[in-house]
């Protein structure tokens, strides 16, 4: 027992002796953290037949207090221009705020203003769920979704992910994607691009309004 004893008390001693790693987690190591590099932006060519663009919020309630929202309006018009001209399936996620109903004469630019049957207003973050998406998509054959709209962080992320868990292809052009900061933009970018796990990122494209192209 007093062999024991001493042999306990020396292992005692030795493990004090060794200093203890300080606690580490991302905040204690928030401002060590190395920004990775940006994702790879890619050409893309779409099969108009079978893609649809998804426009998401871009209400004048939420995108127009936004200075990135807005400066991405254009773009958003450049696509969406592109996408009549192909006579495309267009589909809006309209939302609410403050108590309003949210209808297409409150999206951000008339020019954009969806046509009857093409909208459904919808909060969260995810527009599959209890909305007419998923049978427009269905009925119309469609394989792949351009993705554009307001918030990067919210919307634009969650039905990409939901969009790809769902068996979809997913353009998303980060000149027509608004956050509330560059760092939000950037982390989706980097979730959708590179960052997250392989069943999304395998089948996320990110480009640009200037590098998609259609058949």
């Amino acid at each position: 027992m007093k062999i024991l004893s001493v042999a306990s008390a020396a292992g005692a001693l030795l493990l004090a002796a060794i200093p203890m790693p300080a606690t580490s987690d991302v905040i204690s190591d928030w401002n060590t953290a190395v920004m990775p590099a940006a994702p790879q932006l890619k050409e893309v060519t779409v099969d108009p037949s079978t893609t649809a663009l998804l426009l998401l919020g871009l209400m004048k309630t939420n995108c127009g207090p936004q200075p990135r929202c807005v400066a991405a309006v254009p773009n958003i018009k450049r696509v969406h221009d592109m996408a009549r001209t192909h006579d495309m399936i267009l589909w809006y996620a309209l939302v609410a705020e403050n108590g309003g109903k949210g209808t297409p004469d409150d999206i951000i630019d008339p020019a954009i203003k969806p046509r009857p049957g093409e909208w459904y207003l919808l909060g969260g973050a995810e527009k599959f769920a209890g909305s007419t998406l998923q049978p427009i998509l269905r009925q119309a054959g469609i394989k792949t979704l351009i993705i554009c709209g307001y918030s990067s962080e919210g919307p634009i992320l969650g039905t990409t992910i939901e969009a790809t868990q769902r068996g979809y292809k997913v353009v998303v052009p980060v000149d027509c994607s608004a956050g509330r900061s560059a760092y939000r933009e950037q982390y989706v970018a980097y979730e959708l691009g590179v960052g997250g796990p392989d069943p999304v990122t395998s089948n996320v494209t990110l480009t640009r309004t200037t590098m998609l192209k259609f058949k």
